[in-house]
């Protein structure tokens, strides 16, 4: 049977998935609360210093050099506070966190130290503290975990998630049922080598016909020895957009589900970055609206959520010979929504020297993405600390939930 490639490689390959759970936790009821939470993964390794720019280090010019945001510059970078500013491209985060509705969380980690994607998402999207197999994501584990309040039937139509494939995070005992966006985004041509890579060690033969079908549907549509376009830019606010706020409408509808995930590809910039124009600012504009139509579709539950954006790992501190970043560590998390104590940068910051970076490369990692998960579920969702420490994100237990996120 001959495989039709673009709409295999859309099966395999699409970015958004939401999933999303009815449950409304018993102790959230009990204080007459009705909170949601929204978590997005950036597949791919976001940039954390083009994203959240450390203008206050004194190391910072010399390490980015023409690359580096500031405060001054042709784009100049979004003030906010004496130490960070962020990326031009991001107006509307900008906004919400000078309404103190978003929270920048800098260098921060995983316990994963390796820099492949596949374990680095693998690892984001499990909670387990090392690579390796797993059924279930810490989402669906956290879920599991809570005692609903009985308001709507979980084996009910308001479970649901949006997109072709179901993202690591939100699989596991707690059912799921899918919606697919009429936008899919073509695979990255990286992307692709990537999986074809991963099938040659598994399935040669399935590796060999899906390799063999991607050459002639873009010889057929692109003429031979063209590479198929990336999506534009104009594709990927689109696509981002409504993959956010479909996500939001559901989780805002009075009897909807509270809970949901939604994954993003194309955060791999290893050329022709373009920090403040090009590849990556397009994409943080991408993510800005995608933010915007978050909060304009939630409405009045806009105040009682929650919103973590998150990525496997960052990127190298200093700029590659192809105008890009490689693989790195230690990245930045985001918060947004109208729960939290918003309006600040959280960060144990380790310095820019060449002494002070990780492997002489990247950013150095001083919190655990964990503590900041913990924090949300625990005060948000009233997750048990018990759970959350050894189910949830198993091995943990010395990873403390941070505290004073909420309002």
């Amino acid at each position: 049977m001959r495989l039709h490639a673009p709409s295999r490689r859309a099966l395999l390959l699409a970015s958004g998935t939401l999933f999303a759970w009815a449950h409304l936790p018993k102790f959230a009821r009990a204080e007459g609360r009705d909170p949601r939470f929204l978590t997005i993964i950036l597949r791919g390794a976001l940039d954390g210093l083009a994203t959240v720019a450390p203008v206050g280090d004194p190391d910072w010019l010399a390490l980015r050099g023409d690359n580096a945001l500031t405060l001054d510059g042709k784009l100049a970078a979004l003030k906010l506070d004496e130490f960070f500013a962020l990326n031009p491209a991001m107006p509307n985060l900008h906004r919400m966190f000078e309404a103190k509705e978003a929270i920048i969380v800098h260098a921060i980690a995983t316990p994963y130290r390796e820099r492949s994607h596949f374990d680095g998402q693998d690892l984001l999207e499990s909670g387990l503290p090392k690579p390796g197999a797993s059924e279930s994501g810490w989402l669906n584990r956290a879920l599991s975990g809570l005692t609903p309040a009985g308001r709507v039937d979980p084996r009910g139509s308001k479970v649901f998630a949006v997109g072709p494939v179901t993202p690591l995070v939100v699989r596991g005992p707690a059912p799921v049922l899918s919606w697919s966006p009429q936008r899919v985004l073509p695979a990255s041509e990286d992307t692709v080598r990537r999986l074809l890579a991963l099938y040659r060690d598994c399935d040669a033969k399935l590796a060999g016909v899906l390799e063999d079908n991607s050459k002639l549907t873009a010889s057929e549509q692109f003429g031979t020895g063209q590479k198929p376009p990336a999506p534009g830019p104009g594709q990927v606010r689109a696509y981002f957009s409504e993959a956010a706020g479909t996500a939001a409408k559901f989780l805002a509808q009075p009897d909807g589900p509270r809970v949901g995930a939604l994954a993003l590809d194309g955060w791999d910039t290893h050329f022709n970055e373009g920090i403040a124009q090009g590849r990556l600012s397009q994409l943080l504009g991408a993510l800005d609206e995608a933010l915007a139509a978050i909060k304009n579709s939630m409405g009045p539950a806009w105040r009682e959520t929650v919103v973590s954006l998150a990525t496997e790992f960052g990127r190298t501190a200093r700029i590659n010979g192809t105008d890009g970043t490689d693989h790195g560590t230690a990245t930045v998390a985001l918060l947004v929504g109208g729960a939290l104590k918003g309006g600040r940068v959280i960060a144990d910051w380790p310095g820019l020297k060449p002494a002070n970076l990780y492997q002489d490369r990247d950013l150095k990692p001083t919190i655990d993405l964990r503590a900041i998960l913990k924090g949300v579920l625990r005060d948000h969702l009233r997750a048990d600390e018990k759970t959350l420490a050894e189910t949830v994100f198993p091995g943990s237990e010395a990873v403390k939930p941070m505290a004073g996120l909420m309002a």
